[in-house]
């Protein structure tokens, strides 16, 4: 890979991990109710994630999903399904912190597993397996193309908690937050839009 298709590829990376999709929009109303620091283990969770979902798209999953797209379809129900599940609970949260002690932010475990559902995180991953990794070095590119990611993609979505942090002292009143957290929920829903298609 050449030094000027590797920099596309963070490009690449960068925009399609830093724009709105399920992940950010999380992570922003992650860092409104819980703070920066305990959303932490959500952002690496993407991360990581992520990477693994990558290199398995790599190494074949995403042509199992072309020879099998009933599987396809399941994985988008699945995910569309738990995205829904997902929006609800954001749109009840109603407390910064969640002194209420049931909400709490998202796990690194979860954030991971999240990852092999997300509708968004599929296209990613198959987009940038298809179009940066070259036949005559195949494991290698694949390889390259995991490490671009996870160079870009822990500070994009870092953004996003962090811009969320940044507004905890004007969503502290608990009517603003309400609503918030229901536009928020709103949104995410409205990210299946693509998936419907």
């Amino acid at each position: 890979m050449t030094l000027e298709i590797f920099l596309t590829l963070l490009v690449f990376a960068f925009v399609t991990s830093i724009t709105p999709g399920p992940n950010n929009l999380m992570l922003l109303t992650s860092g409104v109710n819980f703070g920066f620091k305990r959303t932490i283990p959500h952002m690496f969770g993407i991360g990581s994630g992520f990477f693994t979902l990558l290199i398995g798209v790599g190494l074949g999953l995403g042509a199992l999903l072309q020879t099998y797209p009933l599987l396809y379809t399941a994985l988008k129900f699945a995910g569309g399904t738990y995205l829904i599940f997902l929006a609800y609970k954001i749109a009840m949260s109603r407390s910064l912190n969640a002194v209420d002690g049931r909400a709490r932010p998202m796990t690194f475990l979860e954030a991971a597993a999240f990852q092999w559902i997300n509708p968004k995180a599929w296209v990613m991953a198959v987009t940038a397996m298809a179009t940066y990794t070259s036949p005559h070095a195949y494991f290698t590119t694949v390889l390259i193309v995991g490490i671009a990611f996870a160079i870009v993609n822990i500070p994009s979505v870092s953004s996003w908690a962090a811009f969320g942090q940044i507004m905890r002292g004007w969503l502290a009143d608990p009517s603003r937050l309400k609503w918030f957290n229901i536009t928020m929920a709103v949104l995410l829903v409205a990210t299946l839009w693509p998936m419907l298609k």
